[in-house]
């Protein structure tokens, strides 16, 4: 299907600035904190400081005469506006969960849930009169552990339920028990990550406001996805879907944080129902990190079957992770588990493949998607063991992968997973990458420094990344989440254009993309594209922006929204200057001669003539300069894209401190829209990555409590201690579209955490030392050299 070519001066394919960038660092942004109405009231939050508690009684008498509360509004004012929402896919086997409302009305289940919120004057009278709520608790047994979460033993969070069990997927494919009893080594190793905290610049941030008169809702949203949060507010609080508006701003940053259903929202939405004025909500940094939705915290055995020969024979993992009390509202706890079961080997060929991964419920802070949903889990876990596998049997790890990837010949392919893979092409990537990196050159230094004392270690990662979801993901499963994506362009009377999409735009360009989509696509210049986007009132329905889906499904709606207008343009003029269509086109705003490039009329004077010069139109015309059009992505469940990943990193052995010196990224995206965007992208991602790999933990008590919920405790990675990152890239448009564009967004961080633990283990190799604990802290490196205490053994080699 794919039939885009490039041609001279196409925007398609050009590195140009973003077009918004100059409005937001000139500080002219708009954020939804920065919309005052008024009447205008604000609200704060009281969180359970329990995990697991009872509420026993609340009053709230004395906070509401405090002075300027407005009102306190409590779990059972809110249950009574607003239908209970659970978080289960209906297409997943077995998942289940419990009814959740937005405050807790009997029990708390994690420390930072929403027990009652003040509303009132100012924020700070709001957290003034919080002291004065009267809660009694009755704590409970926290379930903290993953690793007993489903042992008799343990307290069942949900009685209601009979497990801690959210969900449990198993895939079989081959005679996995065969060939692991006659390989000739068998290599296995545990691999755990830690849990997140996404961390957004702009954190959670809502302002609803109920007009009573007409019965309409409007709620400035910090939102990736702003026709799902318009269906939620409008189901749960039964007001017609048509008197809801939702309108998502400047978003400051999401990485999927901001695609999930959150109660302190819901809240907001039910107090301006209670009240009748604007109340305005914004999550402050510190109830961020018990409230925002954390993701990863997997812990994976991985086991590989490997023949002295080097040919990888089978893969087997083990996966568990932990959730929250509750599977999240709408999308569901079980997509990282499902990624890690489809794609555990997944770049390679082996003959047997078993996965098992299960996602269980405990009392710690809400769980969901964010940024590359589950594959940075699923790369360390099959790079780590890769490289433990080449080292069994002697092998350099590049020469190791290149003879087990999967032949870019192969496509389309179907993994012993079931996922199906359209074209990847890992062998070119693989390629470009150690050319680029100068691979054996590296090698040389790197044994010359060893002998010097100075160890330094080289780590590969190949990557696989869904993109482009079809409803598979979530349609199928009930939820009201479009899996397509539309675009409205309008032709100005003064020759630009205006383009409507249901993209959203929260830092990560899909702005620019729209721009430069249709400025190709109708013959117009950049500069002559007004976007609008993320309100529910002026742009089509869709999906916005998730799972590296925007560039490919949303901007194949307005590639073909593009090319519907410029065909109605010049099937106008050749109406009007008895022409053919065929021998016209349009370039640069003007209406020209498709061989001569000679001027038939600027599109200032198409849009005139149509508009106002009616007279001058056949009557038996009606020319059509405002176009809709839609796109899904029926073909495969998602559209693979494709990469590898290389770290070159130096340990300090005495101290443990890691020093990163450069990292590399070949990525596949297909048609790239805008290569300097699409560059920065990854190596944004590949920060996150790092950050993952070397920073980042939510760290919990027993009792469930957080320990280092501030930015002074929760490490996040810093420019000062960021390598440089060269990014290259390989081309294989997909053909589900005619644009050709794959996603790009979670490419840099699904593979740089399995890269730097690599190259880490490289540098480890002389004193057989090998890391698995992300993130692999100084004391980590520590003991795994034996410096503080003996060594526990890590992974194992049989045959």
């Amino acid at each position: 299907m794919n039939s885009h070519s490039s041609k001279d001066n196409d925007p398609i394919g050009a590195s140009l600035p973003r077009a918004n960038a100059k409005r937001l660092l000139a500080g002219r942004g708009q954020f939804v904190d920065d919309v005052s109405l008024p009447r205008m009231l604000h609200a704060a939050v009281l969180r359970s400081p329990h995990a697991h508690a009872r509420i026993t009684q609340l009053k709230v008498a004395a906070a509401a005469r405090s002075p300027g509360v407005v009102r306190v509004i409590t779990g059972a004012d809110v249950a009574a506006l607003c239908k209970p929402y659970v978080g289960v896919l209906k297409h997943i086997k077995g998942m289940q969960s419990a009814p959740q409302l937005p405050l807790a009305v009997d029990v708390a289940r994690w420390q930072g849930e929403p027990v009652a919120m003040v509303v009132a004057s100012t924020r700070a009278l709001a957290e003034d009169a919080m002291p004065l709520i009267e809660v009694d608790y009755e704590p409970l047994p926290a379930v903290t552990n993953i690793e007993t979460a489903l042992d008799a033993a343990t307290p069942v969070i949900h009685p209601s339920l009979g497990s801690n069990l959210c969900v449990e997927r198993v895939i079989n494919g081959g005679d996995t028990e065969k060939l692991f009893a006659t390989a000739d080594h068998v290599v296995e190793a545990t691999f755990t990550t830690g849990r997140h905290s996404p961390v957004t610049l702009e954190s959670r941030t809502i302002l609803a406001d109920y007009n009573a008169a007409d019965a309409q809702l409007t709620v400035w949203h910090s939102t990736q996805v702003p026709y799902m949060m318009q269906w939620i507010f409008a189901h749960h609080f039964s007001l017609p879907e048509n008197n809801v508006r939702v309108i998502a701003p400047d978003v400051g940053g999401a990485f999927g944080m901001k695609i999930h259903t959150y109660g302190d929202d819901m809240a907001t939405v039910a107090a301006a129902l209670l009240i009748g004025q604007p109340v305005k909500f914004v999550a402050d940094r510190l109830e961020s990190f018990v409230s925002d939705f954390h993701s990863r915290g997997h812990r994976a055995t991985v086991r590989c079957a490997v023949s002295k020969a080097g040919d990888l024979l089978a893969f087997e993992v083990d996966d568990i992770y932990g959730i929250g009390p509750y599977s999240g509202y709408p999308r569901g706890g079980a997509n990282e588990g499902i990624h890690v079961t489809n794609l555990t080997g997944a770049p390679y060929k082996p003959q047997a493949y078993r996965g098992r991964s299960r996602a269980v419920f405990q009392n710690k802070g809400m769980y969901g998607q964010y940024r590359a949903v589950g594959h940075p889990v699923v790369c360390a876990i099959t790079e780590g063991i890769v490289d433990f596998a080449a080292e069994a049997v002697g092998m350099d790890p590049a020469a190791f992968r290149k003879r087990n990837l999967a032949p870019d010949d192969a496509y389309p392919r179907t993994y012993l997973s079931g996922a199906t893979f359209e074209k990847l092409s890992q062998h070119e990537s693989l390629d470009l990458l150690l050319k680029t990196m100068s691979y054996d050159a590296l090698r040389q230094e790197q044994t010359t420094l060893r002998a010097k004392g100075v160890y330094r270690g080289i780590g590969l990662a190949m990557f696989i990344e869904n993109s482009m979801s079809s409803s598979s993901t979530y349609g199928q499963g009930g939820a009201s989440i479009a899996s397509q994506d539309a675009c409205t362009i309008r032709l100005m009377p003064t020759g630009g254009i205006t383009v409507a999409t249901s993209l959203t735009e929260f830092g990560q360009g899909a702005h620019a993309v729209a721009a430069q989509v249709a400025a190709s696509c109708v013959g117009v210049a950049v500069e002559n594209v007004r976007v609008i986007m993320g309100d529910t009132e002026t742009t089509p329905y869709g999906g916005g922006n998730w799972g590296s889906r925007g560039t490919g499904i949303g901007g194949e709606a307005v590639f073909q929204t593009g090319k519907a207008l410029k065909a109605n343009i010049l099937s106008f003029v050749a109406r009007l200057t008895e022409s053919e269509a065929s021998l016209l086109d349009v370039r640069n705003g003007n209406v020209v001669d498709k061989q001569s490039g000679a001027l038939r009329m600027s599109l200032e004077e198409v849009a005139r003539t149509a508009y106002f010069r009616t007279e001058q139109v056949p009557k038996d015309y009606q020319p059509e300069l405002t176009v809709t059009r839609s796109y899904a992505q029926k073909h495969y469940s998602g559209i693979f894209t494709n990469g590898a990943h290389a770290s070159y990193v130096e340990v300090d052995i005495e101290t443990g401190f890691v020093k990163l010196l450069k990292h590399w990224v070949i990525d596949d995206a297909g048609t790239v829209i805008n290569p300097l965007l699409v560059d920065e992208q990854i190596r944004g991602g590949v920060v996150q990555g790092i950050g993952a790999a070397l920073f980042e933990q939510c760290l919990y008590s027993d009792e469930g409590q957080m320990l280092n919920g501030t930015l002074a405790e929760y490490l996040v990675p810093m420019a000062g201690e960021m390598p440089d990152i060269e990014v290259g890239h390989t081309h294989s448009p997909t053909k589900v579209s005619e644009l050709g564009a794959r996603g790009a967004g979670e490419a840099g961080v699904a593979g740089a955490p399995a890269a730097v633990m690599n190259a880490i283990n490289d540098a480890l190799k002389p004193f057989k030392a090998r890391v698995t604990d992300q993130p692999f802290t100084p004391e980590k490196i520590l003991r795994a050299l034996g410096v503080l205490g003996t060594a526990e053994p890590v992974g194992k080699v049989t045959g």
